[in-house]
């Protein structure tokens, strides 16, 4: 069986994740596409994850690809996570992971407007409140949740869920319909309301990015496609690593693996899968730092962390998971990093580093600082370590 070291593991992340040197990437559609999408839950998250990876990358590029060029569209995924992809992946995305689930978010959302009363038939009455708001978007092209309230009124209704519970609130039934017909394919996240940290969006139908919509892409084909991709760049990965960051059933993941020509390699003593033409080692590529956003797609993308981690997790992570901004040293997280309240960029390398792997850390904090400018950047989810250096 072959043997996949943990610093192999490390040089592969430098060169296919494009975080290495030489091994930037040219354009942003390349970078997502190669991280098989950027996490988008945190609208920073997608720049600052560029910015890392695409030499040369600019706010503006991300702009350009995202609402006008419209090259890459933002869209819901693997395990109910918003990527960032280019088109291609992005049907790929809505045939694999997105439309599984909107039989299942309509019938959700029909039981939240029974309960709180909206209306006896809850089927009939959200069909008929997401068309009316397709028609509108057709009508007035991009425009935000609070304009599509004055053209179809439905909208504007509040639903309470989880009374008498820790969770009890409120949702607007506006959020549910655009969330369900973006799930859909039928409509796309655009331009924001404010700078790029913003995360209210204006909607527009699909074909503002691609006449005809997404395409039909068979389900079981979208799948293998992703996870050859996922192998290609994460790999060598086990089961559990593909079942956590796809969020797909063991059947589901097992029949398109048996499409894809995968071989089980030795990964410090437990079974893991590379692509079969794919084995060939990969070689340093060199010293590299670099500073990744919180819910970055690197530290994402695998369930287990230790080989890269190490003892930071405490750090890092907050309870539910989520990842905050890290720093990178030859493939393993070394610290954290966010923005104070003059938002200057600061930092913490949490182990012995050598003196040249600290002034690299230090030019890239300036690299970074110099990057987003006045723009106050604060991550969606707050782990221990950034809310302690925003202090």
């Amino acid at each position: 069986m072959r043997s996949v070291t943990i610093s192999e593991r490390r040089a592969r992340l430098g060169v296919r994740h494009h975080l290495a040197g030489d091994y930037k990437a040219d354009i942003v559609e390349a970078a997502a596409g190669r991280m098989v999408g950027f996490h988008a839950s945190d609208p920073a998250s997608v720049y600052l994850a560029a910015r890392a990876r695409v030499q040369g990358v600019t706010v503006e590029h991300l702009e350009r690809a995202l609402y006008e060029g419209r090259s890459m569209l933002r869209i819901l995924g693997m395990r109910r996570t918003m990527f960032a992809a280019p088109l291609e992946l992005a049907q790929l995305i809505q045939a694999g992971a997105a439309s599984r689930l909107i039989a299942g978010e309509r019938k959700r959302m029909a039981g939240f407007l029974a309960a709180g009363g909206v209306t006896d038939e809850p089927v009939a009455w959200l069909k008929e409140m997401e068309e009316a708001t397709f028609a509108a978007l057709e009508e007035s092209g991009p425009a935000l949740a609070q304009e599509l309230t004055k053209k179809v009124p439905g909208l504007s209704e509040q639903i309470s869920f989880g009374e008498g519970t820790k969770w009890a609130g409120t949702m607007g039934v506006s959020t549910r319909v655009l969330f369900l017909l973006a799930l859909d394919g039928r409509i796309g996240r655009g331009r924001p309301r404010g700078t790029w940290t913003s995360s209210q969006h204006r909607w527009a139908p699909i074909d503002y990015w691609t006449p005809g919509g997404l395409g039909e892409v068979d389900p079981s084909e979208a799948r293998r496609q992703i996870i050859r991709r996922w192998l290609f760049t994460f790999g060598p990965g086990g089961m559990d690593d593909i079942r956590w960051w796809t969020g797909w059933t063991v059947a589901e993941i097992r029949h398109a693996l048996a499409e894809v020509d995968v071989t089980e390699v030795d990964v410090d003593g437990q079974v893991a899968l590379l692509l079969s033409d794919d084995l060939d080692p990969v070689n340093p590529p060199g010293s590299w730092v670099a500073f990744l956003p919180g819910l970055d797609p690197t530290p994402m993308g695998w369930k287990e962390r230790a080989w890269y981690l190490g003892l930071h997790k405490a750090a890092l992570f907050d309870r539910n998971g989520n990842i905050g901004p890290s720093i990178w040293h030859d493939g393993r997280i070394i610290g954290g990093w966010g923005q104070n309240q003059e938002r200057k960029v600061v930092y913490r390398i949490l182990e012995p580093v050598s003196s040249r792997v600290a002034r690299d850390a230090a030019r890239e904090a300036a690299a970074v600082e110099e990057w987003i400018g006045d723009t106050k950047v604060t991550p969606r989810f707050r782990t221990p370590l950034e809310a302690e250096l925003a202090r």
